[in-house]
């Protein structure tokens, strides 16, 4: 009788909506992260360090400009397709309206590229296969994601998105063989990423039935007021983790470019594992806080210490590993990707340090706390990248990311003391004292 209630009450567990939601987030992060690890060594035996440089760089401008694309749409969008349930109009709406500001952003942002690049002479080494990777900005106007997470379904989207990038790793060995295919291998990335999303936008049209039509300018202008100061934190937190490689390409050569982009990869998939325990730790925070307030700061303490100790050891393994792990990305020693590893190996240990101030933030919905925290970080970033690899060099670069880190933690730290003290003061209090004793 007893293991029939175990029994029970597990299954009760994996059938919870938020549970699921969570795995099937994961499952979306832990794909990419593996297809990219694979891909890796896959592009650079065909084009060479050096392409893969470019191709990396082209990568990194296109990230950029995501961030216009998504618009802070990934973070209110599925608050608002959830306060649409039960009215299929308003449903049709908002999903309408999201989607085609999210379209019309992409537009821009093609147009905007090409013009820079063909008229403008900008990207002059790498220009073409920027040009091709264009694609990614329309595959991330067209996600929906943050559709199927409104609505607790995230099932069909993480399966889809393996079917994906199992495409586009199969692209990737059948058709690029030679440095001149460089210019294909984002754009692989970026078209089988757009299919499956044609397939999933036809899916909620006809199979789930919600009316789809086009906005009025003026609705869309409203929706891109609406959610400006999302997309501005949103921006400023990319182009500090991410706006390296753009800062290196001022100082490097493209043989450069690809040594460090090989050990940033690897970095920057690290650096994923503080924000998926932030999202895995977001809705149970938020009940306790609300519902049990003591609770709240013990769940805070251990999922703080937890997340140090586990990122912790992932630096400290990667450090060790780290000539094995070029080897195998690379197929041979490669001694200053190496060094720039053993850097970035302590980036997710740095950024977990702010995983308990990100959450405070989350839960009590202060975007004005993140939104200045973003925007003082992002400026030291830029200006220590700057400087650091003016005067060291790709090393220099790696450097100012960690310091970046510890920056982000005392900005949000300082400014929740500002804004929250009673708060910050209660969660590190417990941190040391007393969340073991719950």
């Amino acid at each position: 009788m007893l293991e029939k209630t175990r029994q029970l009450s597990f299954f009760s567990f994996i059938r919870h909506k938020s549970i699921r939601n969570f795995f099937f987030l994961f499952l979306i992060q832990a794909s990419n992260i593996l297809i990219s690890l694979l891909a890796m060594p896959v592009l650079i035996r065909a084009i060479g360090v050096a392409e893969f440089g470019l191709v990396n760089l082209a990568f990194s401008v296109v990230l950029l400009v995501n961030v216009l694309v998504s618009f802070g749409y990934n973070l209110s969008g599925p608050r608002d397709i959830a306060l649409s349930e039960g009215n299929n109009t308003l449903l049709g709406r908002q999903f309408s309206e999201i989607l085609s500001s999210k379209i019309a952003l992409a537009f821009l942002a093609v147009v905007s590229i090409l013009s820079m690049g063909f008229f403008f002479g900008f990207f002059a080494d790498y220009r073409r296969i920027l040009a091709w990777s264009t694609i990614l900005l329309f595959a991330e106007a067209t996600a929906i994601v943050w559709f199927f997470q409104g609505k607790e379904q995230l099932h069909w989207v993480s399966l889809a998105n393996v079917f994906s990038k199992a495409i586009y790793l199969l692209l990737l060995l059948a058709l690029i063989r030679v440095p001149a295919d460089s210019y294909l291998a984002n754009f692989f990335l970026g078209l089988t990423a757009l299919m499956t999303n044609l397939a999933l936008l036809a899916y909620v049209r006809f199979g789930m039935k919600v009316p789809v039509y086009w906005p009025k300018l003026g609705q869309i202008w409203h929706s891109w007021k609406k959610n400006v100061l999302l997309f501005l934190s949103g921006l400023t937190a990319h182009i500090a983790v991410n706006g390296g490689v753009i800062v290196l390409s001022f100082f490097a050569s493209a043989q450069i470019l690809g040594l460090y982009g090989m050990a940033e990869r690897i970095g920057m998939v690290l650096r994923i594992v503080p924000t998926l325990v932030t999202q895995a730790a977001y809705p149970r925070a938020s009940i306790l806080f609300y519902q049990e307030r003591q609770r709240f700061y013990s769940f805070l303490g251990k999922v703080q210490w937890a997340s140090l100790f586990f990122t912790l050891l992932i630096s400290l393994t990667v450090f060790a590993l780290a000539p094995i792990i070029i080897r195998l990305m690379a197929g041979e020693s490669l001694e200053e990707s190496v060094y720039f590893l053993r850097i970035l190996a302590f980036l997710p240990f740095l950024a977990a340090l702010n995983i308990g101030n990100m959450l405070i933030i989350l839960v009590l919905d202060e975007k004005k706390i993140l939104f200045h925290a973003t925007w003082l970080f992002c400026v030291y970033m830029l200006a220590s990248a700057f400087l650091l690899t003016w005067a060291f060099g790709s090393s220099g670069l790696a450097l100012a990311l960690l310091s970046t880190e510890l920056v982000a933690w005392i900005s949000t730290t300082l400014l929740l003391h500002r804004r929250k003290a009673p708060i910050l003061s209660e969660f590190y209090h417990g941190l040391f004292y007393r969340y073991h004793h719950s």
